[in-house]
Formats: structure tokens, sequence, C-alpha cells
């Protein structure tokens, strides 16, 4: 893959980066989510949990890759017309509480399993507990998951709004810039 940025787009490793991680988010938020259409205790419900943890893991064990090639290439040349500083900067912290946002779920999700003294499955392998079993310490740790995971939702949610924004009003190359390449 092209990683170099081509007018004024980011690196092919960059995109496929971007649109792999935002598919996994999608499928970690479904599964957790719809895990309750199944009877809890059952084959399904379990495997939907299990998904959850193992696609979670996924999204941490693609980050350095992406902080990476992030670090390598950097951006691509600016937003033409210019951003205004206030939305530049705007987009930085955004761009930044994304960033902690990847990191910090699923090493929360592999502390909670930790500490609940529950596998930490990825792919057929049992990941070592990063904590000692501490039921109480455990559930505190899960809600504190789930409550940025809401968050989550809001904080995809502006990403999302503001690329189509600036997509569909502002009409500048902001969401063009991440988009692959038309064949």
């Amino acid at each position: 893959m092209n990683r170099r940025h081509a007018t004024g787009r980011y690196g092919s490793a960059v995109i496929a980066l971007h649109w792999l991680t935002v598919l996994l988010l999608i499928a970690v938020y479904a599964l957790i989510e719809l895990r309750g259409i199944y009877p809890r205790g059952s084959d399904a419900h379990a495997a939907m949990k299990t998904w959850h943890f193992v696609l979670g893991l996924t999204v941490l064990a693609l980050l350095p890759l992406r902080l990476a090639l992030r670090a390598a290439d950097g951006a691509p040349p600016p937003i033409r017309p210019p951003l205004p500083v206030w939305q530049a900067r705007l987009a930085g912290l955004v761009h930044l509480a994304l960033y902690a946002f990847l990191l910090a779920m699923p090493l929360l999700g592999w502390f909670t399993l930790s500490a609940l003294g529950k596998p930490v499955p990825f792919f057929g392998l049992e990941l070592p507990a990063l904590i000692a079993a501490d039921d109480t310490l455990g559930h505190s740790l899960e809600g504190i998951h789930e409550t940025i995971g809401t968050l989550g939702y809001w904080l995809i949610g502006l990403h999302a709004a503001a690329a189509l924004f600036h997509h569909g009003w502002m009409r500048d190359n902001t969401l063009r810039r991440m988009l692959p390449r038309r064949g």
C-alpha cells in the first residue's frame, strides 16, 4: 500500500487502517448492544461477548501501527480552504480524544476481565491478566468502561458529523482526504 500522501490525501495505508478501525468499532458496539437478543447464559450470548472482547483488543493491537504511520507520514497538505484557527484546534483535540479512546477502552476491558477473574480471549489465545482478581474493582472498572463507551458514541458521532458538515456544507476536502480512491 502507498503510505505517502498524494494530491492532498492521506496515504492508502492510513486510510485503510482508519476504515478498518471504523468497521471494528461498529462491530464492537453492535456485539455488546445486541447480545441481549439472546438469553443470558446461552452460547450465542457468550459468543457475542467473546467477539466483543476479541475485536476490541484488535483495535488496541492496530493502534501502535496507526500511531507509527501517523508519526512517519504526518498529515497531508492543509485543508482547502484553510480552517479557522479555532476549528483546527478543535479538530486536533477531537483526534487526540479519539486516540485516547482507542487506547483506553480496550485496556479498560482487559483490566475489567482481569479483575473479574475471567479469561481474556484473543483469537484462540488467552491473554494474561493485567491485575489480580478483585470483584469490587472489576465491577467498578466495568462501570467506567461502560460510561466511556457511552461517551464514545458522542465522540465518534461528533467526528463523523464534522466530516459530513465539512463535506456537505463547507465543501472543503476534509472528508475526501480520508476516502479510498475511486477505481
